[in-house]
């Protein structure tokens, strides 16, 4: 699978790690694969590249609004982040989201790596069979129409045509534009709560094996049994609901 690594040290996109595990790589104004990538930006290059990052769609089609209750955030507190989902944006990311919180997908799911000014990324289910029915269930891309502004909300990906069920909400307040010629495309953005997004809690850091922070490995095969007793202080969702 590929997998994107940073030329200088920080944080950066969010891609597949080896063995089929989505992982945030590190982040720098340049960046390369060290395997099979291929990647969306080939054809997109100079003014080419400006324009789709900063273009919008003509027309906006009505896109449902999901409200998470998220628990355990930093200071102890809960609050509610709500989403509003833009198929225009993104047609198939956003019918797989809607996908999986009608079934009833997000409960319990842990905000399992928060990188502050970065991203804050979920989407592992807590039980292991409902992950794996889903892991082995990609959609293919959407274009990429809006660029990765803070607050949007966008699907992890490991290359071409492999979303499954991760996610992250970009979380720099200059946003991460970078990730628009990597294929990213946000199918969403947050309306209310961000707020309660930067109070994710982000002690842990990194994750395995870069950081001390969660491994995906286990958590794919141990769900929230391995997070709970290992990180119990993530946020998480506690309800996920359509408005």
């Amino acid at each position: 699978m590929k997998l994107l690594l940073a030329v200088l040290p920080a944080v950066a996109c969010a891609f597949q790690n080896p063995g089929e595990f989505y992982h945030v790589a590190e982040r720098s104004t340049t960046l390369f694969s060290t395997a099979r990538r291929d990647v969306l930006a080939a054809s997109l290059t100079g003014a080419a590249a400006s324009i789709m990052a900063t273009s919008q769609p003509a027309a906006a089609e009505d896109g449902k609004v999901v409200e998470f209750t998220v628990k355990n955030l930093s200071d102890g507190s809960s609050g509610v982040v709500r989403i509003k989902l833009h198929p225009d944006w993104a047609p198939k990311g956003v019918a797989r989201f809607e996908e999986l919180t009608s079934d009833n997908f997000w409960s319990g799911c842990r905000i399992f790596r928060v990188l502050p000014g970065f991203v804050a990324q979920f989407g592992i289910n807590g039980d292991p069979k409902v992950q794996a029915k889903w892991r082995s269930s990609s959609i293919s891309d959407d274009p990429v129409k809006v660029s990765n502004d803070r607050g949007t909300v966008v699907f992890a990906t490991s290359g071409r045509n492999t979303r499954t069920t991760q996610l992250f909400i970009n979380t720099n307040k200059s946003g991460n534009g970078f990730l628009d010629k990597e294929g990213f495309s946000p199918i969403g953005e947050v309306i209310q709560g961000m707020d309660v997004v930067d109070k994710f809690y982000a002690g842990y850091g990194e994750g395995a094996p870069s950081g001390k922070g969660p491994n995906q490995v286990l958590i794919q095969a141990k769900g929230n049994e391995y997070l709970e007793s290992s990180y119990p202080d993530l946020s998480y969702i506690a309800e996920a609901k359509v408005q």
